[in-house]
């Protein structure tokens, strides 16, 4: 099999490479096109940002991502552009690249490639661009030369431009890449996946490649036999009701956020704290939850909102309270064959506040030490019911029924939410590690039922940092 994908305008076909090469290596070792920078190899620091394009509802779709945990055959069918393509000539620069000159933002010149990329897609991709976006643009590419003041300057001026709203031919894909001992997978339907999965259960399963990208960008990994899950229609889907809100397991952050910024406030703040764009433009919601992780950010406000998964294989599908899919550090309830098929999460009653709170040593571009998520629901100034969920605290993400018991039909006061600090301890003994003490994650987790109650007391927003 050939993969097709244009490079900077120009039809490129691709075989002979290994199905797991990462894009930045074939871009700078088989393309010749060194603009794309190594810096951290495992998607933090935008130095190898490039932008993928297609046509999405009939408009042209540019999307910034990390070329060091994306896999060469996730570019077919895509228009992938380097900061090589940008310019017509030497003489005629793109609008950011011409911004970055004009107002010295290139300093030492490394991460500028990156800079450049990132800000190209946001300038094809919005026709008013606000401050915030510029600077949640830019968490996703660090710059250690001094302050981004050039740089924020040559985005407010390249972003003043409307997008070019150039459109994009849509490209044919293929199903199947092999080369030697190792394939790479792109089922369309989610029968053909089943069928693929329950034929080799130890494969690899391949959502943005955030997680898994750098077994092989940072660890060298070979993996054998890779399924990506990014081209399987009815896992990316997203579906609304008057009662829930239902995604696939391969939406995007990016994808869902406008849909949970309206839902669930609070857990939209979060999640703009996941990575970076180009995390959030790859990463996937059913991804954070397959990998277990006992640190994932969104598992515990799942919990919390008393999401179900539909699992599904060849045998059919089943449902799962998400609590109920974490068993133990890294193990879940999945059967062989069996994945995430959607996240359904039950929409809040008029009654109903949540909350979500992230705790790192950065406020951009850091793992968790902990996560809180709290779904409270208030009769008068007592609680009725309450949903708790921490994230660092134990083996797994988990639910505090401990805490939940101690709040329902309690007063909602500081006096209570400060008797939470010793109840915590029954439902969670979290461990100590380069991240956070156990003293501290107890300390901290316990703390945050005060910032919830100073947050449902006061205006009906989620908290947030601002840049000035």
């Amino acid at each position: 099999m050939v993969l097709q994908f244009t490079l900077n305008g120009e039809m490129r076909e691709v075989s002979g490479v290994s199905p797991t090469m990462t894009v930045l290596d074939y871009l700078r070792e088989n393309a010749s096109l060194t603009g794309t920078k190594e810096g951290c190899a495992e998607g933090d620091c935008g130095a190898c940002t490039i932008v993928l394009a297609e046509t999405v509802d009939g408009k042209p779709d540019y999307k910034a991502v990390n070329a060091c945990l994306l896999m060469v055959p996730q570019l077919d069918g895509k228009h992938v552009f380097t900061v090589e393509g940008l310019s017509a000539s030497d003489d005629l620069l793109d609008p950011v690249q011409d911004a970055m000159v004009k107002t010295d933002g290139t300093q030492c010149g490394f991460c500028t490639p990156g800079i450049v990329m990132s800000l190209f897609a946001l300038r094809q991709s919005e026709a008013d661009v606000t401050e915030g976006e510029i600077h949640d643009t830019l968490a996703g590419n660090l710059c250690r030369c001094t302050g981004y003041r050039p740089i924020v300057d040559a985005a407010r001026e390249a972003c003043t431009a409307a997008p070019d709203g150039t459109a994009v031919e849509t490209l044919s894909t293929n199903d199947e890449y092999q080369e030697g001992d190792q394939s790479f997978y792109a089922p369309k339907t989610i029968a053909e996946m089943a069928k693929l999965y329950a034929a080799i259960p130890d494969a690899n399963l391949l959502g943005g490649g955030t997680d898994l990208g750098i077994l092989v960008s940072k660890e060298r990994e070979v993996l054998s036999t890779v399924i990506h899950t990014g081209r399987v229609a009815e896992l990316l889907e997203i579906n609304e009701t008057d009662n829930e809100i239902t995604f696939g397991a391969a939406v995007t952050y990016s994808a869902a956020l406008p849909y949970i910024e309206r839902l669930y406030p609070s857990f939209a703040t979060l999640i703009t704290r996941i990575g970076s764009v180009q995390i959030r433009n790859a990463g996937t919601i059913g991804g954070n939850i397959g990998n277990a992780s006992p640190i994932g950010d969104t598992p515990p406000c799942l919990i919390a909102l008393e999401a179900t998964l539909v699992l599904y294989s060849e045998a059919g599908e089943r449902e799962l309270p998400i609590e109920e899919f974490f068993l133990d550090y890294r193990k879940t309830d999945l059967k062989a064959g069996e994945f995430i098929k959607t996240i359904r999460i039950p929409k809040l009653s008029k009654t109903q506040k949540f909350r979500s709170y992230k705790i790192s040593k950065r406020y951009d571009q850091d793992i968790s030490a902990v996560v809180g998520a709290y779904r409270i629901e208030l009769k008068g100034d007592t609680v009725s019911d309450a949903r708790i969920a921490y994230g660092g605290m134990a083996a797994i993400p988990k639910r505090g029924v401990a805490c939940e018991a101690a709040l329902t039909g309690n007063i909602w006061d500081l006096a209570t939410a400060m008797t939470m600090l010793g109840v915590i301890q029954e439902d969670y003994q979290p461990i100590s590690d380069h991240r956070a003490s156990k003293e501290y994650r107890l300390q901290v987790a316990g703390n945050l039922f005060q910032r919830l109650y100073h947050d449902l007391c006061g205006a009906d927003e989620a908290l947030e940092v601002v840049a000035v």
